[in-house]
């Protein structure tokens, strides 16, 4: 008799405690969230590792309120795009990219106002992933419909027109 469970049985279990944790997470975020109500209502939090002081919030409760407004649907956003098995789910980094540069802003408090610029940051990432993903959609397409790499090139090489060009992506 083996002893030893199969590589299916193993798989199984790995992905069933991949999947219990990830789920997990998920189901802890509002509890991450509401996590802000125990921080102090004061300017300043003195704790034996570290002195926080609020400059631009005023408070440490409002200060973490910020932060975790903007830690958690990071989170969920990271999450979603390990786990996405989609072919479009580098278009998910865009958001991430912005929830990102809007926690250092949080974060860093010599910044007035937290939303303001992060797009023109996003702006070159979006340069790069949105292409990337077109691209990749036109390449399943194509396999899809049976047509070979020559006639997608000759295909991008005609000229058309705008309302053309529309027609084509839909």
């Amino acid at each position: 008799m083996n002893k030893h469970p199969n590589k299916s049985t193993r798989a199984k279990s790995s992905y069933l405690v991949t999947g219990s944790i990830i789920a997990l997470i998920i189901a802890a975020t509002p509890y991450l969230f509401y996590s802000y109500e125990s921080f102090p209502q004061t300017k300043s939090w003195e704790t034996f590792l570290f002195t926080y002081h609020a400059n631009w919030y005023q408070e440490v409760y409002v200060s973490v309120w910020t932060m975790m407004g903007k830690f958690v649907p990071l989170l969920l956003l990271v999450l979603w795009f390990i786990t996405c098995k989609h072919w479009w789910y580098h278009v998910i980094l865009i958001p991430i990219g912005m929830f990102a540069f809007q926690l250092f802003s949080v974060i860093n408090d010599d910044v007035g106002i937290t939303d303001e610029v992060e797009i023109w940051w996003l702006f070159p990432i979006m340069l790069v992933i949105i292409p990337l993903v077109y691209l990749i959609k036109a390449k399943l397409s194509n396999k899809l419909m049976g047509k070979d790499l020559k006639s997608f090139e000759e295909d991008l090489g005609t000229k058309k027109n705008l309302w053309q060009q529309i027609k084509d992506l839909f």
